[in-house]
């Protein structure tokens, strides 16, 4: 069985095709890159590497020849207004394209790693939300929670009408070894530093890189056709998600709780000056997703993808140990 990857210089794209190589013989796994890899990320004797680009259509039709299994994982996170136009291209475009290059080349089943932000958000973390919970952020129109969605619909709906077999997996906050290289993951890293004083109301489900590649290979071969499946962990508050890092790291955890209302103009303000072409204080998009709570129930990928997620400590400590082992804490 050959399998493409797309994605496969991101964090969980690198983590999937390492398992990916380990389970399967050499050149079985193609993997699309928008350049060449540096020395060492990957075996050549034991990777077929594409050079191209999801927003590429003539790219992605040559990386599906001759494949079985395509993992869609190439896209963009961003939390400005200013990303969203390239979130645009990749995320709803680039799966778009990718949908194309799947019917044309005749492989047999696509995973599309989406995203809990494709899912929803709750304002009081009352109720976990699953797979039926209806979106609700539309009102905030927030870029990379839009076009996550938009993304996914694509995918069901080219399931529905019979074009392609696909399975929609939804991860939530992923930690693990390496995350840390993440752009997104600045504030986390000055936690672990000791070296920022709040925190913010909302919370997140955590889960390990590890439980979120187990899944997407499970996907292939026990998904539903045309379902989603959320891969989440322990849902934490804000603060017990920062305590959990600064307990790992050997640093006193943040103090202050920054209010709603403060964070709410903060992002007004940020949002204000990004229209500007200048930086705020905050990431306004960012800003007004860290009040919600982001917490999910994963019973049904439990159910029918064998997924079974380790403690979020177990996550979170990886991640700072990687930190530490390379010098950035």
């Amino acid at each position: 069985m050959k399998v493409l990857v797309t994605g496969a210089s991101g964090f969980v794209g690198h983590a999937l095709t390492q398992k990916l190589i380990n389970r399967n013989p050499a050149s079985a796994v193609r993997i699309l890159l928008r350049k060449p890899p540096p020395d060492g990320q990957f075996d050549p004797t034991k990777v077929e590497v594409f050079i191209g680009d999801v927003t590429d259509p003539k790219s992605l039709q040559r990386a599906t020849e001759n494949i079985e299994i395509v993992y869609h994982l190439a896209g963009v996170v961003g939390y400005s207004i200013k990303d969203r136009k390239i979130m645009e291209l990749v995320n709803v475009g680039g799966t778009r394209h990718t949908i194309e290059a799947f019917k044309k080349s005749k492989c047999r089943r696509l995973i599309h790693m989406s995203s809990v932000a494709a899912v929803g958000a709750s304002l009081d973390g009352q109720k976990p939300l699953d797979e039926n919970s209806e979106y609700n952020l539309h009102p905030l129109n927030l870029g990379y929670f839009e076009t996550k969605k938009a993304a996914e619909n694509l995918v069901l709906a080219a399931t529905r009408n019979g074009e392609i077999d696909a399975v929609v997996l939804n991860p939530s906050n992923i930690y693990g070894a390496g995350d840390a290289q993440k752009g997104s993951r600045s504030t986390q890293i000055k936690v672990a530093a000791g070296k920022f004083p709040y925190y913010t109301s909302g919370g997140v489900s955590v889960v390990h890189v590890d439980d979120v590649t187990d899944a997407l290979i499970s996907a292939a071969e026990r998904g539903r056709s045309g379902e989603r499946y959320i891969l989440s962990g322990d849902n934490l508050r804000i603060y017990d998600l920062f305590a959990q890092i600064a307990d790992c790291a050997g640093v006193a955890p943040p103090r202050w709780l920054l209010p709603n209302i403060v964070i709410r103009a903060l992002a007004e303000i940020s949002e204000a000056l990004e229209r500007r072409g200048k930086k705020g204080p905050v990431s306004s998009e960012s800003a007004r997703a860290s009040i919600l709570y982001h917490w999910f129930d994963c019973s049904k990928a439990r159910r029918d993808l064998n997924f079974n997620p380790r403690p979020s400590h177990d996550a979170i400590r990886d991640s700072v140990t990687w930190m530490k082992s390379h010098g950035v804490i």
